[in-house]
């Protein structure tokens, strides 16, 4: 079945939880990155099939934290439950958030970021920063395309 493509630079609010299984990379910021990134999703996606319970293995769920000094960064699947976690993975639950997101593509992330910002600043809304939450990046794989869907999600205060 083929998936929709996302509207380009479409911006809306959205609430979710998240219960998640992967892999994570921390590194300096902003030298190491994207290289760890695109590290533990090349990682990750060789090791995907060892998770029994994901929702979509077609898609890659990256929430990532920084502090401007090191970023730990996660290559994800999401799952119906955290029972039954592969050895050298992690298992968290994001709880319900509201998010700020964009749709991009993965060649068009940086702008969608500047784009992003401006449009919740626009709109009066402010970043939450590690509050039981992070920001995160959404691949959508898919096989022959030179530029895959990516959705970005950035928490903010309610």
């Amino acid at each position: 079945m083929q998936r929709q493509k996302l509207e380009k630079f479409k911006c809306e609010l959205t609430t979710r939880e998240y219960s998640l299984i992967g892999q994570s990379i921390t590194a300096n910021f902003p030298s190491g990155f994207p290289d760890a990134a695109l590290k533990v999703q090349k990682e990750f996606v060789e090791r995907r099939n060892e998770i029994i319970n994901f929702k979509d293995k077609e898609v890659l769920i990256s929430p990532y934290m920084c502090n401007g000094i090191i970023a730990t960064y996660f290559a994800c699947l999401e799952v119906s439950d955290l029972t039954d976690i592969p050895e050298g993975m992690i298992g968290f639950t994001l709880p319900f958030q509201t998010y700020a997101k964009i749709n991009c593509t993965n060649q068009s992330i940086g702008e969608a970021y500047d784009r992003i910002f401006k449009w919740m600043n626009e709109k009066g809304y402010v970043q939450r920063f590690l509050e039981n939450t992070c920001p995160i990046e959404i691949f959508y794989f898919e096989d022959h395309v030179e530029e895959e869907d990516v959705e970005m999600l950035i928490p903010i205060r309610t």
